[in-house]
C-alpha cells in the first residue's frame, strides 16, 4: 500500500514537473516571438507622441494602455524587454566566461593560486552587487554597454565557485592523472579536459544569471543610472511611471512588471529542468 501511495506521488510530481517545463518552454517562445517579430511588424513608432491618448486605460485599441505622453504602452514594453534581454544575455555570457576562466584556475593549479583566487572572491562578494554595479556605471554615460560591462563584473563569482567545486571534484579522475602521466601540462589539462566537463554547469549558470541580469538593469535604470531616459527599457518603463501610479493610473507601472517577473518564472522553469539532468540524483529523489 505504501510503494501504491509514493508511486502516485511519483507520477503526480513527474506530471507536475513535466506541465510546469511546458508552460516555460511556450512562454520563452512568446517572449521570443514577441521581441523578434513585434517591432518590425508594428505600424506605430514607440517613439510617437500623441497628448490627446495620454494616459489612455487599456483598450483593444491599445492592450496595455498608453503613458504619459500617449505613446503606445505595449509597442514600449516590447521594445523595453527587448532591451532588458540584450543586456541580460550578452552580461551573463560575459560574466560566465569570466566566471569559468576563474574558477577553473583555480580549481585546476589549486594551492596559493586557489587561495589567492577564492580570497579575492570572497572579498568582493562581501560588497552590495548593486552598490558595486552603480560604482562601476558611475564611470562612464549612461548606455547599454556600460550597464553590461557593470553587470558582467558583479555577476561571475557565484560561477566561478561552481566551476571551481566541479573541477576539484574532476582533478581527482582517471583521465586527469592519465592525461598527466602522459606528459601533457596542468594547463593543456584544464583547457582540454576539465573546462569541456564543466560547460553544461557554466551553461546552466548562465541562463539562471539572464533574469538577474535584466532585474539589475532595470535597479540601475530605476535609479537613473543604467540606460538614458529616452530609451526604452523595463527599468526606464517603470521609473517614469512613478507619477502616474501614485494619480491612480495602474498600467504605466504593472505591465513592466509583469515583463520582468513572467521571463524570471520562465527561464526558471526550464533551468530546473536542465539542473534535474544535469543531477540524477536529484532527479530520483523528486520522484519517490
Amino acid at each position: 500500500m505504501a510503494d501504491l501511495v509514493w508511486k502516485g506521488r511519483g507520477r503526480a510530481g513527474r506530471s507536475t514537473r513535466t506541465l510546469r517545463v511546458r508552460a516555460s518552454a511556450v512562454l520563452v517562445a512568446l517572449i521570443a516571438l514577441a521581441v523578434l517579430l513585434v517591432p518590425p511588424l508594428a505600424q506605430l513608432d514607440q517613439q510617437a507622441v500623441d497628448l490627446s491618448m495620454k494616459l489612455h486605460a487599456p483598450s483593444w485599441a491599445h492592450p496595455f494602455g498608453t503613458d504619459d505622453v500617449g505613446r503606445d504602452l505595449l509597442l514600449r514594453c516590447v521594445y523595453g524587454l527587448r532591451v532588458s534581454l540584450l543586456v541580460g544575455l550578452v552580461a551573463a555570457l560575459v560574466a560566465t566566461v569570466i566566471g569559468t576562466a576563474v574558477g577553473a584556475a583555480a580549481g585546476a593549479f589549486g594551492g596559493w593560486t586557489d587561495r589567492l583566487v577564492m580570497r579575492a572572491v570572497d572579498t568582493l562578494a562581501s560588497i552590495p552587487h548593486l552598490l558595486l554595479g552603480v560604482f562601476i556605471v558611475a564611470m562612464f554615460r549612461p548606455g547599454v554597454w556600460p550597464v553590461v560591462v557593470s553587470v558582467a563584473l558583479t555577476h561571475w563569482l557565484s560561477t566561478a565557485r561552481i566551476v571551481r567545486a566541479e573541477v576539484l571534484s574532476l582533478r581527482s579522475r582517471p583521465f586527469v592523472d592519465a592525461a598527466i602521466s602522459g606528459g601533457a601540462s596542468r594547463l593543456r589539462v584544464t583547457v582540454r579536459h576539465l573546462v569541456p566537463a564543466v560547460l553544461p554547469q557554466a551553461g546552466l549558470a548562465a541562463v539562471l544569471m539572464i533574469p538577474h541580469a535584466m532585474w539589475h538593469e532595470s535597479a540601475l535604470s530605476f535609479l537613473g543610472l543604467g540606460l538614458p531616459a529616452h530609451q526604452a527599457s523595463l527599468g526606464n518603463l517603470v521609473q517614469t511611471a512613478r507619477g502616474s501610479l501614485l494619480a491612480g493610473d495602474w498600467w504605466p507601472t504593472l505591465f513592466p512588471g509583469l515583463l520582468l517577473i513572467v521571463p524570471t518564472l520562465a527561464i526558471a522553469g526550464l533551468a530546473g529542468a536542465w539542473r534535474d539532468r544535469l543531477n540524477p540524483r536529484r532527479r530520483s529523489e523528486l520522484t519517490l
